[in-house]
């Protein structure tokens, strides 16, 4: 892999799709009736996290896919200056991972973006996990680049992985009965051509994955630090007392 540029610097991933129109169900009854980017880590919203670390990384333009409660979303991000927002409308109908960021297309071209769920935080180990991601991009090589995670030290996540990562740094699934040592943390960079002769309407991210990975152009990168999935009531507890123990601000 080759150091292709990076984020606020000379590089061209400046751009950010974040996702935020699930419906959030296992959340409940932590949500207290919000949306689930609206839930609270350590008094701020999980979407604030993750933007709030995209603005410290250098992005600048961040487009959010809205559906569930998309007026209270709306509403918490309309004085948002850094990352600038722009809202990628689903109220109509709700497209899945995949069929979300392609609906945002037109608003992410021309070059590789970042793609970033809500429900993602991490505790950083040495230096930024972002800007790693951005030295790892190889736009000749790569249609995605997946940030992974150890699932034996991440929190919120209880599977038996997701991603095996072979030496060159490609990927590949984990086979039925396996277990594998990474799971994905919700972050990754794609470039538009992953989303190439997709179909229209719903479909998830792992639609495009599987194709890029027998294509051998599907790559990842082990994070450095600890991540938390926040995905129910449990696991926001505790992702609040990790954090509370790192003394996150």
């Amino acid at each position: 892999m080759t150091r292709d540029g990076g984020w606020g610097m000379a590089g061209t991933l400046n751009t950010a799709m974040v996702l935020c129109a699930g419906l959030g169900t296992r959340m409940a009854p932590a949500d207290n009736g919000r949306p689930k980017p609206l839930v609270p880590v350590r008094g701020k919203a999980l979407v604030d996290h993750v933007l709030d670390r995209l603005a410290a990384t250098g992005i600048t333009r961040a487009v959010i896919n809205v559906h569930h409660k998309a007026d209270l979303i709306e509403l918490h991000l309309r004085n948002r200056t850094a990352p600038a927002i722009e809202v990628s409308d689903e109220r109509q109908r709700l497209l899945d991972t995949g069929g979300g960021v392609k609906k945002a297309l037109p608003r992410l071209l021309p070059g590789a973006f970042l793609i970033h769920n809500a429900d993602s935080v991490w505790i950083e180990g040495v230096g930024s996990n972002l800007m790693r991601l951005a030295a790892a991009w190889d736009d000749r090589a790569m249609d995605c680049l997946l940030m992974l995670a150890a699932v034996s030290t991440s929190h919120g996540y209880h599977g038996r992985g997701d991603f095996a990562l072979a030496g060159d740094g490609r990927i590949r699934r984990r086979r039925e009965q396996e277990v594998v040592p990474f799971a994905f943390t919700g972050v990754s960079v794609a470039h538009p051509r992953l989303f190439d002769d997709t179909p229209d309407g719903a479909f998830s991210l792992n639609r495009v994955w599987s194709r890029a990975i027998a294509a051998g152009r599907a790559f990842g990168m082990r994070m450095d630090g600890v991540w938390m999935h926040v995905g129910t009531p449990a696991a926001l507890a505790e992702a609040e007392q990790c954090l509370s123990v790192a003394r996150e601000p």
